[in-house]
């Protein structure tokens, strides 16, 4: 389908800005990009507060497509923003065509609450700041090592608190997602003297049991600004297959 909508939802810390690299890409494919910044961060970091929860930022992507009057969307969650786009689409099901999850949370075969995380346990007290996880060098190490020079500075400078509650709060979704067809891209580097081969091999059989397809790409946790052009060809992939 030529022109069609896609809305981009980027993962904790980040805003529309992380999108950047990839909307022209996606731009001369036929595709018209919609990079969101959900409530509390980024150039929406002053809305940030305790009361900010999945409703809210699910709320956002709902009311933007809704205010937009889109329909037939490719929906792209980046990280925890699986989350936040699993329960969109299990929702409002017949505005989206596909749902794609870049190195993304991935919604259980399951009525019951999940999608529940703890970041202070995998990032330690000293990133907490008033309301969530802040961002700091620390965090761009044990995650995506591969965003360099110019491109971490932008991140540290434009990285921004994400709230507590967007990884505690679990999502409730009642199957109505399974109607839309899903993909996924992981991204993996070699860790602890294993390669990316011999990790995926590790996985793979948990990944079989997906419904969609998948690419594997070797890249840190934001492969949207370390390799905008191989995510985006990876994304037309999928699209496309």
């Amino acid at each position: 389908m030529k022109n069609q909508d896609m809305v981009l939802i980027p993962g904790a810390w980040l805003g529309s800005w992380a999108w950047d690299k990839v909307n022209p890409l996606l731009s001369k494919n036929g595709f018209n990009p919609h990079p969101l910044t959900l409530s509390s961060m980024a150039d929406r970091k002053h809305l940030i507060s305790e009361n900010i929860g999945m409703e809210t930022v699910i709320n956002d992507v709902i009311n933007y497509i809704e205010y937009r009057d889109l329909d037939q969307i490719v929906l792209v969650g980046h990280s925890f923003a699986g989350k936040v786009a699993a329960a969109v689409t299990d929702r409002i099901p017949d505005k989206i065509s596909y749902t794609l999850y870049i190195d993304a949370f991935i919604p259980d075969d399951s009525t019951k609450p999940q999608g529940i995380f703890n970041p202070v346990e995998e990032y330690g007290k000293s990133e907490l700041g008033l309301y969530g996880i802040k961002f700091s060098e620390k965090i761009i190490e044990m995650i995506g090592r591969d965003v360099k020079g110019k491109d971490r500075e932008l991140m540290l400078r434009k990285g921004t608190e994400w709230p507590l509650k967007l990884a505690t709060d679990p999502v409730v979704l009642t199957g109505n997602y399974k109607k839309v067809k899903e993909a996924y891209i992981f991204c993996l580097l070699p860790e602890k003297g294993k390669s990316v081969e011999e990790i995926y091999k590790s996985i793979k059989g948990e990944i079989d049991t997906l419904r969609g397809k998948h690419r594997i790409m070797e890249s840190g946790h934001w492969p949207m600004i370390s390799k905008p052009d191989e995510l985006t060809k990876l994304m037309l992939e999928l699209l496309a297959s």
